[in-house]
């Protein structure tokens, strides 16, 4: 379905309960029929001087090449009214010592010693994002620079929070090598402190799923 949906410029769903259908086909049937954007293309630049190692969690079979973002014949994704997207990033800062970068041996034939352009300046990434309107071919580039502005998780917002326990919890999940302290009560206690209004209960449909989890991964 996956497959259908990315080949034919569509969208799945998988649709269990009244609940979900309601979501789907009420709630946020305008952002599936409505395109506003398309072959919508996002681009990542970290300033090394801040930023020594990164990844991106999630959208493995979203990924394209450096060269595609500027190739205008290369198909992406395409946004919907009303629709938004979250992707999250985990970062390595400059100076911190860990066990997921590998070493490199000195090149040969290039320059081992890399200009850092930015070594001065207080961003910490570049942003760039790539549309075309749902009636035009070429491209327009939107482009944004992010300052490094530290904050605790509890001053994030409640939207941060929540997608970062939905992440932690897929980590779990998958069982994966980057979950390193990651519980399941660490997740519902994120997730819980994120809730906030709800109106529709989504959120705590989530924190019952990952409760009802956690009772399994025990038993």
């Amino acid at each position: 379905m996956q497959q259908l949906a990315d080949k034919g410029n569509g969208n799945h769903s998988y649709i269990d309960n009244s609940n979900e259908a309601r979501k789907v086909l009420v709630n946020e049937f305008g952002s599936t029929l409505f395109t506003i954007a398309k072959d919508v293309k996002i681009q990542i630049e970290f300033n090394p001087s801040k930023v020594q190692a990164y990844r991106l969690i999630g959208y493995e079979n979203r990924m394209l090449a450096a060269e595609d973002f500027n190739d205008d014949k290369k198909d992406a994704g395409e946004l919907g009214s009303g629709h938004t997207v979250t992707a999250l990033y985990e970062v390595i800062p400059v100076g911190i010592k860990d066990k997921f970068t590998q070493s490199v041996d000195s090149l040969k034939y290039q320059s081992n010693k890399r200009e850092i352009i930015g070594s001065n300046s207080t961003e910490i990434m570049t942003v760039k994002l790539r549309y075309k309107k749902p009636d035009e071919t070429i491209s327009r580039l939107l482009s944004i620079e992010v300052n490094d502005k530290k904050l605790s998780v509890e001053s994030t917002s409640n939207n941060f929070r929540f997608s970062a326990a939905v992440a932690e919890f897929g980590l779990l999940l998958r069982n994966s090598e980057f979950k390193e302290s990651s519980n399941y009560k660490q997740v519902i206690s994120l997730a819980t402190s994120a809730t906030g209004a709800d109106p529709n209960g989504y959120r705590k449909e989530f924190i019952d799923l990952v409760k009802a989890t956690s009772s399994l991964a025990k038993n």
